[in-house]
């Protein structure tokens, strides 16, 4: 693995951590429960972004952006 290949791959699962902490906000100021679902399920919590994108729809935009950077990365 390349130097910069494991730059992107960093970079890529950090964004992807902090877009779940930025759901997790999110849900648990919507609603406990789903801010309970979206700690123990996270695959859970990013249904609720897309079933709520008037809320949660930058943090979706920034689980986009660190996908890509792990794609780009492999």
């Amino acid at each position: 693995m390349d130097a910069s290949n494991a730059l992107l791959m960093t970079l890529g699962v950090a964004t992807l951590l902090t877009s779940w902490v930025l759901l997790l906000t999110v849900a648990w100021k919507e609603d406990y429960a789903w801010g309970l679902f979206s700690l123990l399920l996270p695959p859970v919590g990013y249904f609720y972004g897309l079933f709520r994108l008037d809320k949660a729809g930058q943090t979706l935009l920034v689980a986009l952006i660190g996908w890509t950077l792990v794609y780009f990365g492999l």
